[in-house]
Order: structure tokens, then C-alpha cells, then sequence
């Protein structure tokens, strides 16, 4: 049977719209796989990986701290043979002591929970190992975590510190080789590991923490809560001044496969912002340390 012509004109129409209708639905779907690579290629950090970053730095900074003004604290009263004491620690952190042939064995323990003058509450314990003999230039201070929680983020994990009495600037140095991992209580895990150097500038021995001052560089690959590895280094060293929780200047780059952004500390004022700079210079201001209630 012959079919008329107005039935494969109306059959010629269909195919037509039909046609017409999967090339638009493959077109929009390619834009939006587009558009979805061009994001994710030109974000190498969202906003909010960036402070679950920043706060485990903060937490490897924090630890590091700690262990170098217990250190110190045998270091001048040792040298100087006079009696030191450092304000840094709170009356609720129990240091013992325990002194072998060749070593000294500090156990510093803040208990179930001990909030410092930062406000930072820390609660567990971190052993510090190093050399009995004070008056050595330089020496390895091993340090190690014991059921170890800050701010409610449990953190494992172990460092060798190389300490030196004087660099060439004339400053007490400690260069941390770290690996650490934190884990939320909402269940998010990170993890990094490197090399960070700190150069003790400002108020080593006065005995009052707040006027201390360090500058921080080096390199570390954290590895993110979805297990994006990004390498973080210091391009301009940061400054820690003790008086303030947060670092108030310089600038740390962080890459994830080919792209690079940075992250700007600021200009010395002491506050939790950072500005972000993503590779193609968009550039975004970020509240850092997401424990820090403002």
C-alpha cells in the first residue's frame, strides 16, 4: 500500500524535531562537562578544604610550639644555671621529667582537657625524647602523640625535631619533620607529612610567651579529606607572633596536579583571614581556622 504524501511529510517532520532535540540535549551536555572541568581545573582548593588545611596546620604548629618552649626551658636554665620558667604552659599541664645515662624524657600531659592562654583546648599527651647533654649546638628532639585531641580533632602522628642553638642569624632554630593525621569528629580525615623550619626571632628567653616571635618556611604534601594530595610551600615566610592565634603574614603557594594557587596571610594585622588567589586570578577572601568563632 502506498503511503500518502502528507504522512511522510508529517513522518519527515518527526524524525527531523527528534533529531534536532538530541543534538541540543548532547550539546548541553557537553557544555556542562565543560563547564564542570574548567571548574574543577581552575579551583585547586575550595574554600572549605582550605580550612580544614589551615587548621591542621595550625594543630602541627601548635604541637611544635609546645614541644620547643618545654625544650628551651631546660635549655636556658641549663646553660644560664639560673632558674627559668616559661608563662606558655597553664598550671593544668602536668610536666614529668625523667633523665637517663643519655637522654632527658619529658612527658607533657594536658589530662582529659586543658584550655591554654590561646584559648586552643588540648587534652592527651606528647612525649618529647632528646640528649641530656644541653650544651650540644644542635640535636634531635623526638616527639610522639599519645591519645592526642585538639579542639575536639584527634591527631596522631610523629616529628624529629632538629634544634639549633644559634643559625646564622644568630637565632634558635627547630626544622620539624613531620607526619601527622587528623580526624574530626564528624568523621573527615587529613593527613600531611614535610619539612617545616621555624626561626625563633623575637623574645627567646624573656620568660613572657606573648612577646615571642617566629618565621616559618618549608614544604609539605597534605593529602585532603576526598584524598586530593596538594603540596604546600612557603614562598614568603610566614610570621607567628605568639601574642596572636593566627599567623599574621606571608604568603603559602598550594598545588594539585599542574595549577597552583596562593594564599596571602595579610599585612600583619592579627586576624583568621586569607586571601585566596586561584590560577586564573580570581581572587577570594577566606575566613581560616573553622574552630575560631568570630
Amino acid at each position: 500500500m502506498k503511503k500518502s504524501l502528507k504522512q511522510l511529510n508529517l513522518k519527515g517532520i518527526m524524525s527531523l524535531m527528534l533529531a534536532t532535540a538530541l543534538t541540543v540535549v548532547s550539546c548541553t551536555n557537553e557544555e556542562t562537562a565543560s563547564d564542570e572541568l574548567t571548574n574543577t581545573g581552575d579551583e585547586v582548593i575550595s574554600a572549605t578544604e582550605l580550612q580544614f588545611s589551615d587548621e591542621s596546620e595550625m594543630i602541627s604548629e601548635e604541637v611544635t610550639t609546645i614541644a620547643e618552649d618545654v625544650y628551651a626551658t631546660d635549655e636556658i636554665s641549663m646553660t644560664s644555671k639560673a632558674d627559668y620558667q616559661s608563662d606558655h604552659l597553664p598550671d593544668c599541664v602536668t610536666i614529668t621529667t625523667v633523665v637517663t645515662d643519655t637522654t632527658r624524657e619529658k612527658t607533657i600531659d594536658f589530662g582529659e582537657g586543658c584550655e591554654l592562654p590561646n584559648g586552643n583546648l588540648l587534652s592527651g599527651i606528647i612525649h618529647l625524647s632528646y640528649a641530656k647533654d644541653m650544651e650540644l649546638a644542635s640535636k634531635t628532639i623526638a616527639l610522639s602523640l599519645e591519645n592526642f585531641t585538639f579542639n575536639g580533632v584527634s591527631v596522631e602522628g610523629s616529628a624529629d625535631i632538629l634544634r639549633v642553638r644559634s643559625n646564622d642569624n644568630g637565632n634558635p632554630q627547630g626544622t620539624a619533620n613531620a607526619t601527622f593525621k587528623a580526624t574530626w569528629p564528624e568523621g573527615d580525615t587529613a593527613s600531611f607529612e614535610g619539612t617545616r623550619t621555624r626561626e625563633w626571632i623575637e623574645g627567646y628567653g624573656s620568660g613572657f610567651w606573648g612577646d615571642n616571635v617566629f618565621l616559618i618556611t618549608g614544604k609539605r604534601t597534605y593529602v585532603g579529606r576526598e584524598g586530593n594530595v596538594f603540596i604546600k610551600e612557603v614562598i614568603s615566610p610566614l610570621r607567628r607572633e605568639m601574642s596572636c592565634r593566627f599567623i599574621v603574614s606571608g604568603v603559602l603557594e598550594i598545588s594539585r596536579n599542574d595549577n597552583t594557587a596562593s594564599l596571602d596571610f595579610g599585612d600583619g594585622s592579627c586576624d583568621a583571614k586569607g586571601v585566596l588567589t586561584q590560577p586564573d586570578g580570581t581572587e577570594t577572601e577566606i575566613f581560616l581556622r573553622r574552630f575560631w568563632k568570630r
